[in-house]
């Protein structure tokens, strides 16, 4: 089903807002049910508040997860309200990933501000990051209506999924950079896919849940999430590296320096070209790049082929999540809205 021809890029923040807007309510009604030092945090992860508890006006993200949902909702034909609560599950899940990540990472900076583990302590944003995972759980079961449990059930997976993609991720950091232990494309789509995916998979698949749609659309629109999670994924190894620290926050060549394998790089050293073979030389020393071998190793992955590479990447996954969306039955005006949204995410900066 091909929705009316729209002026995506125009719309997409439109989109966005509007979704913000029905959801913020309820995620902080739900977010006053912590206790009061995670809750500070929790604000603080959000955008709403600083370290001290005081307001702030800081980035509070684009919201895409709890936009997907309640578009997928209104694709299955119910209004955006009944997925609400499912939209605040995926939105307090979203913030404990990366309360953890962020730490697993060691990244000190996330939206032009410190993460919660620089600002708190590791400890506390352990503790808030366990906090929001219980309260997404619990805000699902206490939910009313008879879909409540399939809900849970939907989420429990998703985070068995996301879990084991983390894990993979974090093995990856001991496999060699070349040879026939190196890390494989399809490797790491599989692990983009649980890690990424996972997420956007469940937040687009309770949405049509919550909705009372039939299986085979919960699962197209699940599976349309995750092609977009690895798309996702991918436009975020490509600003790890090409992305402007003015924008992203982050310092330029970030991903390198920290010899971190993304796709820019795992699809160029799979390759026989002999700028992956001088790339391979240079990380395989372990030791931490400077500005200089940075520089020289994002010039390496660019010559070999590896932004193009991740770009085509990108794109064809979101076509995959295109045939997905277009493979059963959804209300025009939501797809066309879904859809909207897809171009956007993959031209972001940040």
């Amino acid at each position: 089903m091909t929705p009316p021809p729209t002026t995506q890029r125009a719309e997409a923040p439109e989109v966005l807002a509007r979704c913000r807007d029905l959801v913020r309510p309820a995620l902080a009604q739900a977010v006053r049910r912590l206790h009061p030092w995670h809750a500070e945090m929790a604000a603080f992860s959000f955008g709403w508040g600083a370290a001290d508890g005081s307001p702030a006006g800081g980035s509070q993200g684009k919201g895409v997860r709890q936009a997907l949902t309640l578009l997928s909702a209104e694709a299955a034909g119910a209004p955006a309200e009944d997925a609400v609560v499912g939209a605040v599950a995926v939105e307090l899940i979203h913030v404990f990933s990366l309360l953890h990540d962020d730490i697993m990472d060691g990244d000190e900076t996330r939206r032009q501000r410190a993460t919660v583990w620089k600002a708190y302590g590791t400890g506390p944003a352990i503790l808030a990051g366990d906090a929001l995972f219980a309260l997404a759980v619990q805000t699902l079961a206490d939910a009313p209506g008879r879909y409540s449990a399939t809900a849970v059930r939907q989420l429990a997976g998703t985070l068995a999924d996301l879990v084991r993609g983390q894990a993979d991720d974090l093995l990856f950091e001991s496999r060699p950079w070349d040879g026939p232990e190196a890390v494989q494309p399809h490797e790491y789509r599989w692990m983009a896919e649980h890690k990424t995916g996972a997420l956007l998979g469940c937040a687009a698949g309770l949405g049509a849940v919550l909705a009372g749609a039939p299986a085979t659309t919960v699962d197209a629109l699940g599976r349309a999430g995750r092609h977009l999670g690895v798309a996702f994924q991918a436009v975020d190894d490509l600003l790890g590296i090409w992305g402007d620290p003015e924008v992203t926050g982050k310092p330029v060549h970030s991903d390198l320096r920290r010899l971190k394998k993304t796709y820019p790089v795992v699809s160029v050293l799979a390759t026989d070209h002999p700028a992956a073979h001088r790339l391979a030389a240079l990380l395989g020393t372990g030791d931490p790049l400077d500005d200089s071998a940075a520089r020289r190793a994002a010039d390496l992955v660019e010559e070999a082929g590896g932004r193009s590479a991740t770009l085509a990447e990108a794109h064809r996954q979101l076509d995959s999540a295109r045939r997905s969306l277009e493979s059963v039955p959804l209300a025009p005006a939501a797809l066309g809205e879904i859809l909207a949204l897809l171009p956007f995410l993959i031209d972001r900066t940040v």
